[in-house]
């Protein structure tokens, strides 16, 4: 059935809406990472630097329901998603310019004019957003990431887990998505520390900074954080702050691990990773306090984590303040 269209009205009452919600859920950062909400919600990142799969392939990455992402090329790792979350932490402009495809009685596709975002930055400022060291030593190390990131596809469906996993079982497109590269230009003016660096954006983020399908995570948490799975869970958490527990399936998926299918010591493992993951995102000032609570006996025991946010939201700093106000005299 085909849906609706929302009338100017409608459109404006669910952008203030959306307004209220993301006002009620800031946590009063100071530099956060303000990017596209589906890739708080998916791996697309190995949990390691090291011993990534270089060979051209496609990886899914599902994290039920929130979303499905194929990447096509090679693996991304923990450095990866250091270089993207830094950059996003660095404004980007909006530009619009004179589509140079586009003639007089041009086909009415061919836009007249193209909307490009870019980020225009300095070597010094793009280290200092990722905490590392602003020495010239790490500016090939920093380039070297985004190129990599650059040379890889990514597919995000607009659908349903259930709708993509129906198509895939018969062999179909699973439904509306978009296939792009998150950065799709990078020039630079020199190699010194302060010399200027501008990255563009591909189509798909593009949009997503049109729409303002954006989330505002908290950066200085993140690159305090030194495991790389606490890195593959903080996106999660922060980029979801209505929830306050995971299952244990759920966490391995964001960390792009089957659970269920794994061994059993690999199991143990993991859950012994992940421990120390919650501990360093209390040390780093992420969470106050988290607790693990086992449901089910034997083999079919899962896990649940759960957490308490460091900061409060805004919401519930108001609640507090209602709460603690004495009553008037009437």
């Amino acid at each position: 059935m085909p849906r609706k269209a929302q009338t100017a009205e409608e459109k404006e009452i669910a952008r203030l809406q959306r307004f209220e919600k993301t006002r009620a859920n800031r946590r009063g950062r100071q530099n956060p990472a303000v990017l596209p909400a589906k890739l708080t919600r998916t791996s697309a990142f190995a949990p390691r630097k090291k011993g990534l799969d270089l060979d051209r392939t496609t990886r899914i990455y599902a994290v039920k329901p929130h979303s499905v992402v194929e990447v096509h090329g090679r693996e991304l790792g923990s450095q990866h998603r250091d270089a993207l979350y830094a950059l996003f932490r660095v404004r980007a402009a909006r530009f619009e310019l004179s589509n140079p495809e586009w003639r007089e009685g041009a086909d009415f596709r061919v836009p007249k004019n193209i909307v490009i975002y870019e980020t225009s930055t300095t070597w010094r400022a793009l280290l200092q957003a990722t905490g590392r060291t602003a020495h010239v030593n790490n500016l090939a190390t920093l380039l070297r990431s985004l190129e990599e990131m650059r040379s890889v596809s990514f597919r995000i469906y607009s659908g349903t887990y259930e709708q993509y996993e129906a198509g895939i079982a018969k062999g179909r497109l699973p439904g509306a998505g978009f296939s792009d590269t998150l950065i799709s230009e990078i020039s630079w003016s020199g190699v010194d520390l302060d010399s200027r660096l501008s990255i563009r954006y591909g189509k798909w983020v593009r949009d997503m900074f049109e729409s303002r399908t954006l989330v505002s995570l908290d950066g200085d948490t993140y690159f305090k954080l030194k495991s790389d799975y606490a890195k593959s869970i903080w996106p999660f958490i922060d980029g979801k702050p209505s929830h306050s527990w995971i299952d244990d399936v759920d966490i391995a998926a964001l960390c792009g691990e089957d659970y269920l299918n794994a061994p059993i010591k690999r199991r143990v493992k993991f859950r012994g990773e992940i421990r120390q993951a919650f501990d360093d995102l209390v040390r780093a000032g992420g969470l106050a306090s988290w607790s693990c609570d086992a449901i089910g006996v034997g083999r079919v025991k899962t896990y649940r984590y759960r957490w308490n946010h460091q900061r409060l939201r805004q919401a519930e700093l108001d609640l507090q303040s209602d709460a603690g106000e004495a009553p008037q005299a009437e």
